[in-house]
């Protein structure tokens, strides 16, 4: 008798007769080598072919029957469970039934989860030059990235951090109850973040305004599914974050991809119900928007009955210049929500983020949360934020990377501006942890030079990914550029503005002789 099962290969696995004939008929089912109301041999047959005690075959085909892999009948035998059309069915597809192939496809998905598989084909990588870099770069161990990359980890107290956050679990120990917590977050969390934004942002909120996310981005998410669908119309900065973009295309709204300049947005009157914009410091260019048309949004808004989501994602680090009015704090009609993140603050792994919103959808947005999120997710980190806010360390660490980075983009703006003023042309900013860069040469020297900057070990963010292009347009785009700074510290700048003039240099594109800019010195 011939029993398609690997019971030998199974049994030097396991070492258990009775488990290994378990895990070889079951094995054989799942693969369909044993078909549903395929009788199996009895207890005596399998005992004999195999050298094994009935007892044992017994308790592998009990196993079975309690998964539901086969069926016994009293005086019948044992078979294997299904039903007959499915052996009918695999004998039509084995035959080359078309139609019965038709039960091989993959279930359909949402017009929702289409367009997001769509975008997600049609997605170019943001750094596509700098993809080309990497492949042709040296063996150097530890290349110079200006790409953004969050806040150093060098700069982090994680002591201080670990130590909050681990009194906070020491402090729920066995006793905590989750359900003290709504899915919109930590009440002394939000209770901390009202505070501060009255405190130093002017806007005027209380906890019960105020949403915990997983970071900004679910937080724009959400509003988008709340607020956009097929037939509606967004309104976004060009350019602008391209995770904003996708969750606009995702709903399967329109979009309008509007210019930005030197005062940021440019205001129209869009026929249009949404707008996300990032006044405080446009990203990614850093400009900021001027007080008349921040006016002027408001305007739109109100006259067309519109929302607008505020993202205002790194003004907490402001180097000179006054203080930024948010979008928030001049809202009197209810039409923004205001959006901000911890991540940029502490470090990208801690996902918090939050929402202000006003009062007509603070009830969608937790309700919307609560499908992604019954509980809190994080609470511990949420309470331990929470207490390093109260207790003054959060503005201690921010007082200290003010500092830190203030004297890192110093640095890495002199160096652009004297060194490589030839090649880039630096926006003017005064906060944010990135510098923007516009290109002054050709696109093709351009691309000679991130690729001979990937070969010497340094690479930065090319900025076209960011960018919206219409069909129509048929301008050539100009390249740019955005390069990080949180990440590296005074020496690893000096390195990589080193290795760039270098590689300019190298194919003329810079004249050493003339003495541009001078020498940047590492």
């Amino acid at each position: 008798m011939i029993f398609p099962v690997a019971y030998s290969a199974k049994l030097a696995e396991s070492g258990s007769k009775h488990l290994a004939l378990y895990q070889a008929i079951r094995e054989a089912i799942m693969e369909g080598k044993l078909s549903p109301q395929e009788k199996l041999p009895s207890t005596r047959q399998l005992a004999a072919l195999f050298g094994l005690s009935r007892g044992s075959v017994s308790l592998a085909y009990e196993m079975l029957a309690a998964e539901g892999f086969v069926q016994a009948g009293v005086g019948q035998g044992t078979f294997v469970a299904g039903w007959e059309d499915e052996e009918h069915t695999a004998n039509k597809i084995h035959s080359g039934d078309e139609q019965a192939n038709v039960s091989l496809a993959a279930p359909a998905l949402t017009a929702w989860g289409r367009r997001l598989m769509e975008l997600q084909a049609a997605v170019t990588p943001l750094s596509a030059v700098n993809i080309i870099a990497r492949n042709q770069q040296s063996s150097r161990p530890e290349p110079i990235s200006f790409v953004p990359n969050g806040v150093g980890m060098k700069w982090f107290p994680w002591m201080e951090w670990k130590a909050e956050v681990g009194a906070q679990w020491k402090r729920f120990g066995e006793s905590w109850e989750i359900e003290s917590d709504s899915t919109e977050g930590s009440l002394q969390l939000r209770q901390a973040i009202a505070n501060r934004l009255r405190r130093e942002r002017g806007i005027t909120c209380d906890a019960e305004d105020i949403v915990i996310t997983a970071g900004s981005m679910q937080a724009i998410t959400l509003l988008t599914q709340l607020l956009l669908e097929e037939g509606k119309t967004a309104v976004i900065e060009n350019p602008c974050y391209t995770g904003i973009k996708r969750a606009i295309q995702a709903t399967g709204a329109s979009f309008i991809a509007q210019g930005v300049d030197g005062q940021g947005i440019v205001p129209q009157d869009w026929d249009a119900q949404l707008l996300f914009v990032t006044p405080t410091r446009q990203f990614p260019t850093g400009a900021v928007l001027s007080y008349e048309r921040r006016r002027a949004l408001l305007s739109w808004a109100s006259r067309r009955n519109g929302w607008i989501v505020e993202d205002d994602f790194d003004s907490d680090f402001r180097w000179g210049g006054r203080p930024i009015e948010p979008l928030k704090a001049l809202d009197r009609e209810g039409r923004v929500v205001y959006v901000g993140t911890f991540s940029r603050s502490m470090c990208t792994g801690v996902r918090i983020g939050y929402a202000v919103a006003p009062k007509e959808l603070v009830q969608p947005l937790i309700l919307a949360k609560k499908l992604y999120d019954p509980f809190p997710s994080g609470i511990a980190e949420q309470q331990a934020l929470a207490s390093w806010m109260s207790e003054g360390g959060y503005d201690r660490h921010m007082r200290r990377m003010r500092r830190v980075y203030g004297k890192l983009e110093g640095k890495l703006r002199t160096g652009l501006e004297r060194d490589l003023a030839g090649l880039f042309e630096v926006n003017a900013s005064d906060a944010g942890l990135h510098l923007y860069a516009k290109w002054k040469k050709s696109n093709d020297e351009y691309r000679q030079l991130v690729e001979e900057c990937g070969r010497r070990g340094v690479l930065w963010k090319d900025g076209e990914g960011y960018t919206v292009y219409e069909r129509h347009d048929s301008n050539p785009h100009v390249p740019s550029a955005l390069f990080s700074f949180a990440h590296l510290d005074e020496g690893e700048i000096d390195v990589g503005l080193n290795l760039i003039r270098e590689a300019a240099e190298s194919i003329s594109l810079i004249d050493s002789s003339r003495g541009q800019g001078g020498t940047v010195h590492a």
